[in-house]
């Protein structure tokens, strides 16, 4: 099976979100999306989101499913936009649940979010089978840089979010509550075990610090070979030092609070308050390391 991928990329948040279409039917399935969020105004819009779903329209797509690889950090997700507009189920894996418990306490929403993931409409089990028209997908856990993070293998394909970054970026951080660099490492040689011909499409790209235009699309053998965090013989004890020294040098990423905020409840605002406001927290003097 030969997915056909359309990626919409934001320089903003140097998020890629991907389209994966069935090229033998109109199934399609949004994985990865991008609400648009000015931190300083608070202000959302819909610009970023608006043009996949235009590109839907125009190609008589039918939206079966609305995926998110986890629970971002550095970008709003637009899923329950996605599936107010164009429909479609919103999935994410089960481990979003162990991210709700974790996080409703430091937000403090104690009785106002039951930590089951019930904002979404599925939560994929390692392993789960599912389908895009009629492509298989199988979904893989791949934790470390969240308790949630899955990749969806579907025929050639594989979504991995922020778990792989193209082979001259390295690999994704561990430091949030929940992360784990020993994990991390064991879902990557899992990924790594797959064909080396499968084209692995990512999260985020920053450029390589400039050196290079903007990719979101590698291959296994080529992250195998040359991932400069784990390609080559890199063990796990090496690794995990290198991520962890790496990891504490790192700032938070800029939208982290009103990101989590919004993401674990699968994109769903807040319920406005008695003046007919919605409002996000945001944690004072907090480590969440």
């Amino acid at each position: 099976m030969f997915p056909s991928v359309k990626t919409f990329f934001d320089k903003a948040t140097n998020n890629a979100t991907h389209l994966v279409h069935d090229p033998d039917s109109s199934a399609c399935a949004v994985i990865d999306s991008l609400l648009d969020f000015e931190l300083a105004s608070g202000v959302t819009s819909t610009g970023a989101v608006d043009e996949v779903i235009s590109y839907i329209r125009d190609h008589d797509l039918k939206v079966e499913w609305v995926l998110e690889t986890h629970v971002h950090t550095d970008h709003l997700t637009a899923a329950a936009h996605l599936q107010k507009c164009v429909g479609g189920k919103l999935g994410i894996g089960e481990g979003v649940t162990k991210v709700q418990e974790t996080f409703s306490s430091i937000y403090n929403l104690s009785g106002g979010l039951k930590a089951d993931g019930s904002e979404f409409d599925h939560l994929f089990g390692d392993g789960e089978i599912f389908c895009i028209g009629g492509l298989e997908c199988t979904v893989l856990h791949t934790p470390g840089h969240t308790p949630a993070c899955v990749t969806y293998v579907i025929g050639d394909a594989a979504f991995t979010g922020d778990t792989f970054f193209m082979p001259d970026s390295g690999t994704a951080r561990c430091d949030f509550p929940g992360g784990s660099a020993t994990q991390l490492y064991q879902s990557l040689k899992r990924i790594l075990k797959l064909s080396e011909n499968t084209r692995i499409y990512i999260n985020h790209d920053y450029g390589a610090g400039g050196s290079r235009d903007y990719a979101w699309e590698t291959t296994v053998g080529d992250e195998k070979r040359t991932n400069i965090h784990v390609g080559g013989s890199v063990d796990e004890k090496s690794f995990v030092a290198m991520r962890e020294e790496r990891d504490a040098s790192l700032r938070m990423p800029r939208l982290i609070w009103p990101a989590i905020q919004i993401n674990m409840c699968a994109g769903h605002l807040p319920k406005p308050e008695g003046n007919g406001t919605r409002y996000l927290k945001i944690p004072l003097n907090l480590n969440c390391g």
